[in-house]
């Protein structure tokens, strides 16, 4: 490989650094931090396809020869992403201002599923199955039966 065409060291550990601060975002409860976590990824890739564009060439005016030339598919690639990504931060966003309202905070609520979940974890129990033609090891009459 041509040095040309290697990839900048550099830009490889901020796409990891981006992505890596956004899943981490990502994973927590709160939708501003989940909204966060979601720029840093949507920037991320975009970097990451520029890195992958290899090394920028001379523009194709004239004169130029095409093994010179710049490829435009990593630049339409990101502004593709960039769109994707702002639709997708709006939509956050407004999901984000209506639980507030809704709630007056931005944390996601446990599901009531979940709860019951952490209640037989904390009995250390196993959970009911929902397969079907399998007999349920817990059923809700036996778990109203434990909460009273």
């Amino acid at each position: 490989m041509s040095s040309s065409l290697a990839p900048n060291l550099v830009l490889v550990v901020v796409v990891a650094v981006l992505v890596a601060a956004g899943v981490f975002l990502l994973l927590d409860r709160s939708l501003v931090r989940v909204l966060l976590g979601t720029l840093l990824i949507g920037n991320g890739v975009s970097v990451l396809f520029l890195v992958s564009g290899g090394a920028s060439g001379k523009p194709p005016f004239y004169g130029t020869p095409a093994t010179e030339m710049s490829d435009p598919l990593p630049q339409a690639m990101v502004l593709t992403a960039i769109v994707i990504s702002l639709a997708t931060i709006g939509f956050l966003l407004a999901l984000s201002y209506r639980l507030w309202q809704v709630s007056g905070t931005d944390n996601v609520p446990d599901d009531i599923e979940d709860e019951q979940l952490q209640e037989l974890a904390d009995l250390d129990e196993p959970s009911a199955t929902f397969d079907v033609g399998e007999e349920s090891t817990t059923t809700s009459d036996e778990l109203a039966e434990e909460r009273s």
